[in-house]
């Protein structure tokens, strides 16, 4: 269900034509990919107890990162808790634990976007820290400019190049307590 929610909202018009690589589409509509009925109330006891809160659809710009904390990020008034990616048109979840965890695989979704992102803003906690210099490459190679940064600075980075309407994305890892 999650992998055809990412498909509906790639496949969907956006402010920067975001769209997942056609050569992707194939595996994510794989029947392994599809649920053959719907919940109900009587399939999860907490089915009536569960609220979201949705993004708009038609935004007026790129998302806002407000604030951020050792528990995650206010984004646009969406609180997400842990590590996230910020898409245009989307905030996801994004499963790292610390800069240690970002390799090629972690970053798979920034480069099979169509059009690619300008820019990738990563914010690795409290601290600035060193990536593999292969992982660095191969994103410039894919035609994405990178910029490593502690948390805080790269939520500005971002918002100011959101400010200036650059396709650019984040993927934010919070800063431990002690850091705040």
């Amino acid at each position: 269900m999650a992998a055809q929610t990412c498909v509906r909202l790639f496949l969907r018009e956006s402010q920067h034509g975001l769209r997942l690589g056609s050569r992707m589409l194939p595996y994510l509509a794989s029947p392994s990919f599809t649920r053959s009925h719907r919940l109900g109330p009587e399939d999860d006891e907490m089915y009536q107890k569960t609220s979201v809160t949705v993004m708009q659809k038609e935004s007026n710009g790129n998302p806002i990162i407000y604030s951020y904390s050792s528990q995650g990020f206010n984004i646009d008034g969406n609180r997400v808790i842990g590590p996230c990616v910020v898409l245009p048109p989307a905030i996801l979840q994004w499963n790292v634990n610390s800069y240690k965890d970002i390799t090629l695989e972690s970053l798979a979704l920034f480069y099979l976007l169509e059009p690619r992102i300008e820019m990738l803003v990563l914010g690795t906690g409290a601290h600035t820290e060193r990536l593999d210099p292969s992982i660095l490459s191969f994103l410039r190679r894919k035609g994405i400019a990178v910029e490593v940064q502690d948390t805080p600075n790269a939520c500005a980075t971002f918002n100011f190049l959101s400010s200036e309407r650059r396709v650019t994305a984040a993927g934010l890892i919070p800063p431990p307590p002690s850091a705040e």
